[in-house]
């Protein structure tokens, strides 16, 4: 089994960068040029301020500072909606608006293997290695994902409405464990404690937990319960794990 590079981009945000043209000095004088790595200076830092600018996110804060050199790591079970599970989404979100205006639907949905956590670029082949290795003995499996929750992010600047994992739950332990282990290896976080598996549907900003819980709540269960073939299209076979870090996906197939 390999750790199949199946996509690349530079480890920075996929934004153009903005050139600066000086203009000419006045008549009679000579503007000496200002150095390239000065003017690469000052790029970067307007750079990092449009990654942390929350305006250009949906509104969506980020967890942690960004780190020059630093890549956004994070392990997870991708999921690829077919048509039917898009149709309940869909009821899910329109019947949420009801209650907050703003909850927007997921376009990519997955179960969390491990928190995001920072790697230097170096660490990136290791890392990967130390993951295919340990994951390479796990074999396909199934999950349903069938109960309805609502969940907030660490900081509580975003809440989201998911499907939680009600079967399958030991097998996605097992792996979080061998996850855990490599997070150990490079002075990582580890996952949450008793973690609730899930794939988030749709999510919106603030901590709006008390708006879609209670009521809410019990009516998106319903339809999700009442939903068509529902039983089908939430119970999901797991046949690859993936990694993202920074603009780079790593697969790993599961036997």
């Amino acid at each position: 089994m390999s750790a199949a590079l199946v996509g690349y981009s530079s480890s920075e945000d996929e934004e153009e960068e903005e050139e600066e043209e000086g203009q000419g000095g006045t008549r009679g004088s000579r503007r000496l040029p200002v150095p390239e790595c000065v003017l690469a200076m000052f790029r970067e830092e307007e750079r990092d301020e449009k990654r942390d600018d929350s305006s250009r996110h949906g509104g969506r804060v980020r967890c942690f500072p960004h780190e020059r050199g630093g890549w956004a790591t994070h392990v997870y079970l991708p999921y690829q909606a077919q048509e039917e599970f898009l149709e309940l989404l869909e009821l899910l979100a329109s019947h949420a608006r009801t209650y907050v205006p703003s909850v927007t639907a997921m376009e990519e949905f997955h179960v969390s293997l491990s928190q995001s956590v920072v790697l230097r670029y170096h660490w990136i082949s290791p890392f990967m290695q130390s993951l295919k290795e340990r994951l390479a003995a796990f074999h396909r499996f199934f999950c349903v994902a069938d109960r309805v929750k609502v969940y907030t992010n660490q900081n509580k600047t975003r809440t989201f409405v998911g499907l939680e994992v009600s079967t399958g739950h030991f097998q996605l332990l097992e792996l979080v464990s061998e996850v855990d282990k490599v997070m150990e290896e490079y002075d990582l976080p580890v996952f949450y404690k008793d973690p609730s598996f899930h794939i988030s549907m749709a999510w919106c900003v603030g901590d709006l937990r008390g708006s879609l819980e209670g009521q809410c709540l019990q009516e998106l269960q319903d339809i999700v319960d009442r939903f068509e073939d529902s039983a089908r299209i939430l119970r999901v076979q797991w046949e690859q794990i993936r990694c993202k870090s920074g603009n780079k996906f790593f697969s790993f197939p599961l036997r």
